[in-house]
């Protein structure tokens, strides 16, 4: 498979608003991928309750087996199944970068963008306690260990090497949701995609 496919690589810590963009996206028509859906069917493919404490575990575990890569991985071979179904597949959203490993992988199937949206300690942390998942950290002390488990698989050279940046501290929903779609948008003309 060559760099026919542009692959818009979110990264950012918990809370920021990747998911926000990826869902924005998704609806303007872009496949989505998440590598915690990856984490979340492993987990329950081993009949673990997917709890912030056991994917975290789940997802370190895997790594530790498979390298920091390893998530990644199980993405590309999700990406090679769109291609392989769809010829015409040219763009694809995966949301939940954490390591510049998983973008060396991803580099295998596509031309990669990283795009990281960045909100602060507070806007994060409300935005997680929104979330109705079952693994959001039940006040600031374990949101913050988790933060730390993040930064040790290498989220922060993510969020630091990304090609652009979105800050979400001061700004709407919807002027995030644009301002990634600009993006974006941007990249598909760069990669020739129709």
């Amino acid at each position: 498979m060559s760099e026919d496919i542009l692959i818009v690589a979110l990264t950012g810590m918990p809370g920021a608003g990747k998911t926000t963009v990826a869902n924005y996206l998704s609806q303007k028509g872009i496949p989505l991928l998440i590598m915690g859906d990856v984490v979340r069917e492993a987990a329950q493919n081993d009949e673990l309750e997917p709890t912030s404490d056991n994917l975290t575990k789940l997802m370190i575990r895997l790594r530790g087996k498979n390298g920091p890569e390893a998530i990644a991985h199980l993405i590309v071979n999700k990406i090679r199944i769109m291609k392989k179904e769809n010829k015409k597949f040219g763009v694809v959203i995966v949301d939940g970068i954490r390591s510049m490993a998983e973008i060396q992988v991803l580099k295998r199937v596509g031309n990669v963008k990283l795009l990281a949206i960045h909100g602060s300690t507070l806007t994060r942390y409300s935005h997680v306690k929104e979330r109705a998942r079952s693994d959001v950290p039940s006040n600031i002390g374990e949101f913050d260990k988790r933060d730390r488990v993040e930064m040790e698989v290498g989220i922060s050279n993510a969020i630091a090497l990304a090609d652009e940046t979105i800050s979400n501290n001061d700004i709407s929903i919807s002027e995030l949701c644009e301002r990634s779609f600009l993006t974006v948008q941007k990249w598909i003309q760069e990669n020739g995609i129709r």
